[in-house]
């Protein structure tokens, strides 16, 4: 199976959405139409995919491992934000 423009897409902007916009939700919402969540709907599917790593390895490896890290924070306690006494 072959990806959709929509897919290729999500990959390029998740490679360089900073080279274009000030922030990620604007690209998101100026070159592709989504809203963020939708967004990342795509995007965790295509973490899995074979035909995304072929077209962008180091885009599906960087999502891959940001997802392993943030499963793992939210299972195991991972490192939280301490709050300073007033």
């Amino acid at each position: 199976m072959t990806l959709t423009d929509r897919e290729r897409n999500v990959l390029d902007v998740e490679r360089d959405w900073w080279l274009s916009s000030p922030s990620k939700r604007q690209a998101i919402r100026e070159r592709l139409g989504l809203s963020p969540g939708a967004y990342y709907g795509v995007l965790r599917r295509l973490a899995d995919s074979p035909e995304a790593f072929a077209y962008d390895p180091l885009v599906v490896h960087r999502v891959k491992r940001r997802l392993v890290r943030r499963r793992r924070d939210r299972f195991e306690g991972g490192p939280r934000l301490e709050r300073r006494p007033r």
